[in-house]
């Protein structure tokens, strides 16, 4: 008698989605046009240009592909993943394609942003439902995460580069520099619409703090990377704390982004240029963590949501 076949296990693919970018200043306009259409300026294509001939190459998309890679293999053959990006190539688009093309009948969406304001966000969800109602996934079959913004893995990756850096650091300069936990600023408007934005940030920096050795550095918070727009932004800026730590004649600090997961513009021109300047001026020396990219307990981390979506 023919003996029936156990029905193939099923497939759960996994798209993980950033911002994207430009990958030179070649493909500045390109981008910014994608993003703003023609409200683009030359003015701000003229800006970004140069920021990306500064930085020379933004490693983001690499580096996110590489990420997807890494996690396919932590998460084995049962998870189809792929990388997707908003407004550049790899498209959220077409990961979802290679995604069901692969056989996958579940599909889970992991912004790469550990905390963020659901207002700004949506525009993941919309292009990952409709992409996945585009290539014949339900409603159902579809899990967005949430922020993960004290997902332990990733903590505990954050909490061993402070440790790690700070050691050195005392070392060097025979003290303890100050610490400054920068996050991306926004618009005053759009944290009144999702103040849980905050909270996700205070968040992480007390999850990271609660795991340093005592006594704990001196340490701030502060916002970067402002947009071009004249509407009030998030406050204190980086610069402000910097200023403070110069009237303080601190002699070094140490940055540490806790949303930015992988090297590019934000961390490449806007701390480590411009705010390396600044320091400079203000006779500081620059230091920063290493970002996340692939190192494996950040992979972890990701593994984690994939497996369980909060």
């Amino acid at each position: 008698m023919p003996t029936a076949k156990t029905p193939p296990m099923p497939l759960t693919g996994v798209i993980i989605m950033t911002y994207g970018s430009a990958t030179t200043a070649d493909h500045v306009a390109e981008y910014m046009h994608n993003i703003y259409g023609p409200k683009a300026s030359d003015e701000l294509i003229a800006d970004f240009e140069e920021r990306y001939r500064l930085v020379g190459r933004s490693p983001l998309i690499d580096i996110t592909v590489a990420q997807a890679t890494a996690l396919q293999t932590e998460l084995g053959d049962r998870y189809i993943v792929r990388a997707g990006m908003q407004h550049s190539d790899p498209t959220i688009d077409s990961a979802v394609a290679d995604i069901k093309a692969a056989g996958a009948n579940k599909l889970v969406g992991i912004i790469l942003s550990p905390q963020f304001s659901s207002f700004i966000m949506e525009g993941y969800r919309t292009k990952l439902l409709a992409a996945a109602a585009n290539h014949g996934f339900t409603s159902d079959q579809v899990i967005v995460a949430g922020p993960w913004a004290t997902e332990p893995h990733f903590i505990g990756l954050l909490t061993r580069r402070v440790t790690d850096g700070l050691a050195k650091l005392k070392k060097q300069y025979n003290r303890t520099p100050p610490v400054v936990f920068t996050t991306h600023s926004l618009p005053e408007r759009v944290v009144a619409k999702d103040p849980s934005y905050l909270d996700q940030l205070a968040a992480t920096t007390a999850a990271v703090l609660q795991r340093l050795p005592h006594p704990l550095p001196e340490h701030y918070s502060a916002y970067q990377s402002a947009g071009h727009t004249p509407e009030p932004w998030l406050k204190p800026d980086l610069v402000d704390i910097l200023a403070t730590l110069r009237e303080h004649n601190e002699p070094a600090v140490f940055i540490v982004p806790i949303q930015f997961l992988a090297n590019h513009l934000e961390i490449l021109y806007d701390l480590d240029l411009a705010a390396g300047e600044q320091c400079r001026d203000f006779g500081i020396a620059y230091h920063r963590i290493e970002l996340p990219n692939t190192d494996p307990q950040f992979i972890q981390a990701l593994a984690a949501i994939a497996r369980k979506p909060n």
